[in-house]
């Protein structure tokens, strides 16, 4: 929190524990994680800092109905939910519209890609917290607007409930190169990708 007041940066993504299945104590767990961000709140408003709880596979916080409920039960405009469709999607958990109707007021901030199931049947299943591992996975990375995220829906959805701010291209090369084009080409062609869907947006709008 004090790098991010350093670097102008107003939020940071948290990860609301581990938790994968076969785990126990769900309930002493969720006591530990909901103490720790009451404590940390006041702290992150005082540096003027939002901390963003994501919609993550691996964590207490996998489906935007679980993220929800933490972020109502602190109950401070310091902790938010990080919103990630594409999470949501691979999962197999809420839907665009089932998402927003649970989460759709608490959201400091979004990621943005993309995918394709290569196996759409298949139940998710990961190990680790921070990432798939290649031999679990049953989809493929793919840049915006070229997957099966319906972002101009996303887009409209986020405008609707009055989130007009920061969208986080989460470009997956990193962990997956064999899926996407060089950065430098995935990135620029993914917010090119958002900015025709947006500008689709405003002019549809405008018509009204």
């Amino acid at each position: 929190m004090e790098t991010a007041h350093l670097l102008g940066a107003d939020r940071v993504r948290v990860y609301a524990g581990a938790w994968h299945p076969g785990d126990t104590d769900h309930d002493r767990r969720w006591e530990k994680l909901r103490e720790a961000l009451q404590v940390l709140a006041p702290e992150a408003e005082q540096a003027g800092v939002r901390l963003c709880v994501e919609n993550h596979f691996g964590t207490m916080t996998q489906t935007a109905a679980e993220t929800a409920a933490l972020v109502r039960e602190i109950a401070h405009p310091a902790i938010r939910v990080l919103y990630d469709q594409a999470n949501l999607t691979f999962t197999h958990d809420e839907s665009v519209e089932e998402a927003f109707a649970v989460q759709g007021d608490l959201i400091g901030h979004v990621h943005a890609k993309d995918l394709v199931f290569t196996d759409p049947n298949a139940a998710f299943r990961a190990t680790e917290t921070a990432r798939v591992d290649a031999s679990e996975r049953a989809v493929r990375s793919q840049v915006i607007g070229t997957g099966v995220l319906p972002w101009p829906q996303i887009l409209a959805a986020l405008l609707r409930h009055g989130y007009d701010d920061l969208l986080s291209i989460e470009y997956e090369y990193r962990w997956h190169p064999q899926d996407l084009p060089a950065p430098e080409d995935g990135f620029r062609e993914s917010a090119n990708a958002l900015r025709v869907m947006l500008a689709e947006i405003a002019e549809m709008e405008n018509a009204r």
